[in-house]
């Protein structure tokens, strides 16, 4: 007769992945600051942290599935962070008069609200993130990432593209969450009445 399997122990919330998580937390307000310091050096260090906070989002995430990371911490944590990382560049740029306030509102306001509705939703499933959705995560950090690289004038249209094609993506996975949320109430609801 085999011994009983024992159960796997808990994951720790103190590990490699939650600190890179926090790590990118604490990096928001010194890119904040940074962007606001006036000696052009600034916005090459700005710019560098932005890109470090970035990887660290690949990296977590990767680090947390392979090695059996993944807390309830981290899955709360991971995309707040994510959120207040962009969500703090696209204000600064905005800010500064780089990026239009209305491209801004219309990113942040998708974020958030999509945000609030996987919450809305979580009792009756889960939404995983899409490819568009990833995609979109992709084209937000690469535009942003353009835009704090101090390029001359003529360059800045690349930046826009880039912006653009973040913005597109961003609103058209927004609706497809949406969809995806009202499918998910509806077949709970068949479910609950059958």
């Amino acid at each position: 007769m085999s011994a009983p399997e024992s159960p796997s122990a808990p994951v720790p919330v103190f590990n490699i992945a939650n600190i890179l998580t926090m790590s990118r937390l604490v990096m928001v307000p010194l890119f904040v600051v940074f962007m606001f310091l006036p000696e052009p050096g600034w916005r090459y260090a700005a710019f560098a942290v932005f890109v470090v906070a970035a990887i660290t989002d690949r990296v977590d995430g990767e680090l947390a599935r392979r090695r059996n990371l993944v807390t309830d911490f981290g899955k709360l944590a991971d995309p707040i962070a994510d959120k207040a990382l962009t969500g703090a560049a696209l204000v600064v740029l905005s800010l500064l008069g780089e990026l239009w306030w209305w491209v801004t509102i219309a990113i942040l306001v998708r974020e958030w609200g999509i945000t609030v509705l996987r919450f809305a939703v979580i009792r009756y499933g889960v939404m995983p993130a899409s490819r568009g959705g990833k995609l979109k995560t992709v084209l937000q950090i690469v535009a942003i990432a353009v835009y704090l690289f101090p390029l001359p004038e003529p360059l800045h249209l690349v930046a826009h593209v880039i912006m653009a094609a973040a913005l597109v993506v961003t609103l058209v996975t927004g609706a497809d969450y949406v969809q995806q949320a009202i499918r998910l109430r509806r077949a709970a609801r068949r479910d609950s009445d059958g």
